[in-house]
């Protein structure tokens, strides 16, 4: 019985959780982008390059016959705009965990034990 509630133990960490949730939203957001790509991006800045090649989708691009490198270019493009976009996450996080720590919290104030051996100290000087 012990070994079910030590997996239990591990699987509600709050690090295994957070990372299924990104795992999750990793997934939705790749399918986000590989449409943005296909259905914005493709017809806008390679649409020239099809009609010039007498295509009509981007894995119809090959080179030698059988080197499909339309597919490459349309991977290229998908790294390249999700590494802007974490790039861009990324630096938000920072500049946010800037502001926590650019404001340290003043000293405490001395205690009274601390203000009473002080005048002590000073008397004794004298």
């Amino acid at each position: 019985m012990s070994v079910l509630k030590e997996f239990k133990d591990f699987a509600m960490r709050g690090n295994v959780v957070d990372m299924a949730v990104g795992v999750i939203i990793g997934g939705a957001f790749g399918k986000i982008i590989s449409s943005f790509i296909d259905d914005v991006i493709t017809p806008l800045l390679l649409e020239p390059a099809l009609k010039a090649a007498n295509l009509e989708k981007i894995d119809q691009l090959t080179i030698f016959g059988s080197v499909k490198y339309g597919l490459f270019l349309s991977a290229t493009i998908n790294f390249v705009i999700v590494a802007f976009v974490l790039f861009l996450f990324i630096k938000i996080l920072n500049s946010a965990k800037k502001k926590e720590v650019a404001a340290p919290a003043a000293p405490p104030a001395p205690s009274n034990e601390e203000v009473l051996l002080a005048e002590i100290r000073d008397l004794l000087k004298k």
